[in-house]
């Protein structure tokens, strides 16, 4: 089975079960967030910098695997013009229900990030996109991409774990592994994988992420580094996450 679709069904199975990422905006935080009481993430804990995002009002917006109901409303509440891609059924049914619940329109599509986007050069003034490239097992791919379907001026905002948390053991206090973390190339860590329930996970290095934006041509203008929302790491404020604010230049 190709990982993608293992890693869209074990989604939706978390999605099910109750996972964080998958619980879609209330209708009460809809209305907060139509009058200016808002936040959202790329990682696990700090939320984006409201002026990394600009004047949404009027803007169209693509989610990349930011399916489930959490983000692309608050976005639809201040008045963008919203496009989610994810591959997860669970997940795009959640942006639909809180869609229909909030009556906005907004396009939806099932798809797999890793193909290429299908929409045309220059569509989209901003793109947001959470941490999921470690769901993935080349991101350059990802990016020329996002680079070529933004318009002059548009923002990516992407949320990238950095690889840490794949050397350390389950308690986070030991380095057991090294990188990369690459599941299609090793079967003891496909093993791992299917035994922890993490869906078919990759490392990436800064190189691969933040040279990756830069090699299709984005200049970086902002970031911020996060820890996980818990555990040892967390506790010691050890980051393991870093957002960033890419723009393509006009």
């Amino acid at each position: 089975m190709e990982y993608q679709k293992i890693n869209s069904e074990t989604i939706d199975r978390w999605c099910r079960e109750g996972w964080e990422w998958g619980q879609p905006l209330s209708h009460e935080e809809y209305l907060g967030a139509k009058n200016g009481n808002w936040s959202v993430k790329l990682t696990p804990v700090r939320a984006v910098p409201r002026g990394w995002f600009g004047e949404l009002s009027g803007k169209k917006v693509l989610g990349l695997a930011s399916g489930g109901g959490q983000q692309i409303p608050v976005f639809a509440a201040l008045g963008a013009e919203c496009t989610v891609l994810d591959y997860s059924q669970e997940q795009c049914e959640s942006e639909r229900k809180v869609a229909q619940r909030e009556e906005y329109g907004v396009s939806i599509l099932c798809l797999d990030m890793t193909e290429p986007l299908p929409f045309p050069e220059g569509s989209f003034d901003l793109i947001f996109h959470p941490v999921s490239n470690c769901y993935i097992r080349e991101t350059e791919p990802v990016f020329r991409e996002c680079f070529r379907v933004l318009k002059p001026g548009g923002r990516l905002l992407g949320g990238y774990d950095t690889g840490i948390n794949y050397i350390l053991d389950e308690g986070e206090e030991k380095i057991v592994r090294s990188l990369p973390f690459d599941p299609t190339a090793d079967r003891e860590l496909y093993e791992y994988c299917m035994e922890g329930d993490w869906g078919i996970q990759f490392s990436h290095t800064l190189e691969e992420q933040i040279g990756g934006q830069l090699r299709a041509g984005f200049i970086i203008r902002d970031l911020y580094e996060d820890t996980n929302s818990s555990g040892n790491l967390h506790e010691k404020n050890i980051p393991s996450f870093v957002a960033v604010l890419a723009e393509k230049p006009v």
